[in-house]
């Protein structure tokens, strides 16, 4: 029986002690901060590389920084203490300014494991309990052992649920749970295959943001200013010559290797990035709703409870699309505004999605769906905006360059204007094709709504689970007899804009209807 049982077994909660994290943490978080201290100390090091100290004073310095940080993380791990009571988890932290929080545990609306690379190296995880705060409100405990982390996600589970009753009975309990999860029905993974697809359509160029990261300390070791216009003009006009030397045919395969070394660079990129977030993929049905495991480096193990489901995200790409490739994701209680992923499928057909989306209690859209599109109006306002707007700055650059006021002493500062115009253009074009992308559709016991125009999702919500319907205009909306409907849900907000007002006013009466009908006492 792991530490966290035992204790269980041994304390009431009235008795509950406060208790600290794993010990080993310290010596995590004192690797962690060496590394994050590299990059400034190295750079520092060269920046004081003439100093009158020399190298001992150098060192001394670099030791005293290292001495104080792994030194202020020993003392934030000696005062950071937990304690599990009968009705609350309470957090006590801070070395001067002391911190206590406490959270019922009827708030906290899951608890997920988390193992970064160096944490899971010693065995250790990062417990983070979600209670629908959002993103840094919500509790986190760094770092537990394994079998402390998953005794702890099991005593809350148990005692959230009111079944203080039985954690006492710690060997029986550990069983059963364990016997739960051998039962565990997995409903979609994906094999290495599988995440090679996902990587090549998974087309990113992050690398570049990097490298513009990393160029930003290159000035210390190169000895120049990287960001001087003056200096990449001079380079380009001093390779105009050479340039120009090579002859038409040469110029274009210098294009196209320079395109085919961005594609290989940014497809490289996505496959690198999937394989790291999204390796040994599993997702299961359990008694306890679904798991969800993942990671290469960072490891994470989420359970989402089936009745907290609160709506689906059925989501895919332009060229995915074409391919037949779709993206899953939960809005459901434990959701919080960007906090945590709740994607269930990354990288599916649609046939492969279809059990999951049943056995979260949804049903997944049928070919007999009755789909409305937004008004012309919206769509013809919504360009107008958008495009408007950059049409405006457009006109003021071109005001000012041609009044002399910008633009002075540079070459090409006619054709500054024409950036917005064409922004403008692109705009109006997007809004005005995307309409057709914007649509809904009501069922008896859903509503449905799908919009994008590069990345189309569809948005599935439960009639009985929506808890609000709101009709907004704005003045615009108003003269022209459009409305925005807002969906309430206990996890966010589903809306549909752009809606005739006699229709939004028949699709709220009919949810309000549903809502009403149903016996909330009844529900699990």
């Amino acid at each position: 029986m792991n530490q966290m049982s035992g204790e269980v077994a041994n304390h009431s909660a009235e008795e509950a002690q406060p208790q600290r994290t794993a010990p080993i943490g310290l010596l995590v978080s004192a690797i962690t901060t060496i590394r994050q201290l590299v990059v400034p100390l190295v750079v520092a090091g060269v920046a004081l590389r003439d100093n009158p100290f020399g190298v001992g004073g150098l060192v001394a310095v670099i030791l005293a920084i290292l001495a104080a940080n792994v030194g202020a993380a020993y003392l934030r791990w000696l005062r950071l203490t937990y304690t599990t009571g009968a009705e609350d988890i309470r957090v006590e932290s801070g070395i001067i300014s002391r911190a206590a929080r406490s959270v019922p545990y009827e708030r906290i609306q899951d608890v997920s494991l988390e193992q970064k690379l160096l944490p899971r190296l010693f065995g250790l995880v990062e417990v983070k309990f979600e209670t629908g705060a959002g993103g840094a409100d919500d509790l986190k405990l760094a770092y537990l052992t394994e079998d402390q982390g998953e005794a702890l996600r099991r005593l809350i589970r148990e005692r959230r649920e009111e079944e203080a009753a039985s954690i006492a009975q710690a060997d029986g309990e550990a069983a059963a749970h364990e016997a739960v999860d051998e039962d565990a029905q997995t409903i979609f993974a994906m094999d290495t295959k599988r995440l090679t697809t996902f990587g090549l359509f998974e087309f990113s160029l992050a690398v570049f943001a990097v490298l513009g990261g990393v160029m930003q300390y290159a000035d210390t070791f190169i000895g120049i200013e990287l960001w001087d216009v003056d200096l990449w003009q001079g380079w380009i006009e001093s390779q105009s010559g050479l340039l120009s030397s090579f002859g038409f045919v040469a110029q274009i395969a210098g294009v196209i290797a320079g395109l085919i070394a961005l594609i290989v660079i940014g497809s490289a990129t996505g496959l690198v990035r999937t394989f790291l977030r999204d390796w040994g993929f599993v997702l299961e049905k359990t008694a306890r709703g679904f798991r969800r495991r993942r990671g290469l480096f960072t490891k994470t193990d989420v359970v989402m409870p089936v009745h907290r489901v609160q709506a689906l995200v059925l989501g895919t790409g332009w060229l995915r699309y074409r391919f037949g490739w779709h993206d899953l994701k939960f809005v459901s209680l434990a959701q919080d505004a960007g906090s945590s992923s709740h994607v269930v499928a990354p990288f599916a057909q649609m046939e492969e999605l279809e059990p999951i989306i049943r056995a979260a209690t949804f049903e997944p859209p049928s070919e007999d769906l009755d789909w409305y599109h937004a008004s012309r109006k919206y769509r013809v306002d919504s360009a107008a905006i958008e495009g408007g707007v950059f049409a405006l700055i457009a006109v003021i650059l071109a005001v000012l360059i041609g009044t002399g006021a910008i633009g002075t002493g540079f070459v090409y500062a006619a054709f500054v204007p024409l950036v917005p115009l064409a922004l403008s253009i692109f705009f109006v074009a997007a809004n005005l094709y995307a309409w057709q992308f914007h649509r809904h559709a009501l069922s008896a016991s859903q509503i449905f709504g799908r919009k994008g125009l590069l990345s189309p999702a569809t948005r599935i919500a439960s009639r009985v689970k929506l808890h609000s319907v709101e009709i907004v205009q704005g003045p615009i909306a108003q003269r022209r007899g459009y409305a925005t409907l807002h969906l309430g849900l206990a996890g966010g907000t589903f809306s549909i804009p752009g809606l005739p007002i006699k229709r939004s006013r028949e699709l709220k009466s009919a949810i309000l209807h549903s809502i009403a009908s149903r016996d909330f006492s009844a529900l699990a």
